[in-house]
């Protein structure tokens, strides 16, 4: 339903009600009017102007009244209709202006929601970093952080805090960047982001040399470290410190193994969607195998490493600061992943086992790609690796397996 005459407040404030889903477009006949039109529903009263573009009709929405005043409508539609006869195109500006208004924090929540293969784990670490690095620009438009603002920001943090973390931030704010030149993009297809501001880092040489963490325990510390560990109270962290160091799984890897993918009749457990996406089987030492039946008997959850109420444990600080002040040993969990690769090659394991072992993507290894490492073939570089552990702690001396204390 559409009708004519020229808009006065009263008229509009006292229009025909409407039924439910009823919609009527009045069309203002007023001399200054420039082709204003108002939507009528139940819930509003909608000022807008209505033109061809390019042979297709283009509305531009001015505001709602009672809000917007008529004239300040009129006005509105006629800077519309003069914008529209010299050749702009409401809708496309409009689209711009809304992707331009876009804020470093809605940017990053359409890329995480775009990017549905990140793990959990890596989707919080973006926000984290972001957050952390560069807070006042999360509510502010990507459009307007500029190379020399974030020379600054990476400068700052680097000096001030950690240049690692200032990498990091940085890494993920291109990505956000690149994500936002492909997302965005007008009508005409031109990407609303041209530029990468990031880019300047690598153009100035700015990016700090960050050396890759090499900390280890080495052999002549075993002793300690591990008997400081069996020392530690209650089994749950216990369990998960010594798992760690005689498997190489990652920290979360381990975290998050559960029963149904534990086979103590195979003797092989099995981690799922690890960091290169592939499920990763592997053959359990004969220490590991008694560690395993004992936390399957006292089992409270699904997840293997879990506490007697069945809670995944967590907040690893006091026990690692607990073995740190017995033995002058400092470490971090990863430190016992780089350990036990340290060890296998000391061992001369193969460099293919070894990879398998540790669930290393082959990448352009031609050979590799052509070798099924077996689990049961694993089995044996696996003891090896447990038999030397345990000598190298002082409690195991031939070649006959003997159990850690504090096993109960």
């Amino acid at each position: 339903m559409e009708t004519h005459f020229s808009f006065t407040k009263p008229l509009l404030e006292n229009l025909p009600a409407l039924a439910p889903g009823e919609r009527v477009i009045y069309h203002d006949t007023h001399k200054n009017a420039a082709g204003l039109q108002l939507r009528a529903t139940t819930t509003a009263k909608t000022f807008f102007v209505q033109k061809r573009v390019n042979g297709a009709p283009q509305r531009v929405t001015l505001g709602r009244f009672p809000d917007m005043t008529i004239e300040q409508a009129r006005k509105q539609a006629a800077v519309a209709a003069a914008s529209i006869a010299n050749g702009a195109n409401p809708r496309a500006e409009k689209k711009r202006r809304k992707l331009e208004s876009k804020t470093l924090r809605e940017v990053m929540a359409d890329y995480l929601e775009a990017r549905k293969n990140l793990k959990p784990l890596t989707k919080a670490d973006i926000e984290k970093s972001l957050n952390e690095v560069c807070p006042e620009w999360m509510d502010k438009p990507l459009t307007r952080i500029t190379p020399d603002a974030v020379k600054k920001r990476h400068q700052d943090h680097g000096e001030q805090r950690s240049q690692a973390r200032a990498n990091l931030a940085m890494r993920y704010l291109r990505a956000l960047f690149n994500f936002a030149a492909a997302e965005y993009q007008d009508d005409s297809g031109k990407p609303l982001i041209d530029i990468n501001p990031v880019k300047k880092l690598s153009q100035i040489k700015a990016w700090y040399r960050v050396d890759r963490r090499q900390t280890v325990i080495k052999s002549h510390e075993l002793g300690a470290w591990v008997n400081a560990v069996l020392d530690l109270p209650g089994p749950d962290i216990r369990d998960y410190f010594l798992t760690v160091l005689l498997t190489g799984m990652r920290r979360t890897e381990a975290l998050e193994l559960m029963w149904r993918d534990v086979d103590m009749t195979a003797q092989t457990f099995t981690v799922r969607d690890p960091k290169n996406r592939q499920d990763h089987t592997l053959p359990m030492s004969d220490y590991l195998l008694e560690l395993f039946a004992r936390r399957k008997a006292a089992a409270a959850s699904d997840f293997v490493f879990a506490d007697a109420k069945g809670r995944r444990i967590s907040n690893f600080r006091r026990a690692q600061a607990a073995v740190t002040k017995a033995t002058g040993i400092s470490f971090c969990i990863h430190d016992l992943r780089r350990t036990f690769a340290t060890v296998a090659e000391s061992l001369d394991i193969p460099a293919y086992a070894l990879k398998r072992l540790l669930n290393h993507a082959n990448g352009a290894d031609v050979t590799a790609g052509y070798i099924v490492a077996n689990v049961e073939r694993l089995r044996d570089p696996m003891q090896k690796i447990t038999d030397y552990v345990l000598k190298a702690a002082g409690v195991k001396e031939t070649a006959e397996v003997i159990p850690l204390r504090k096993m109960g």
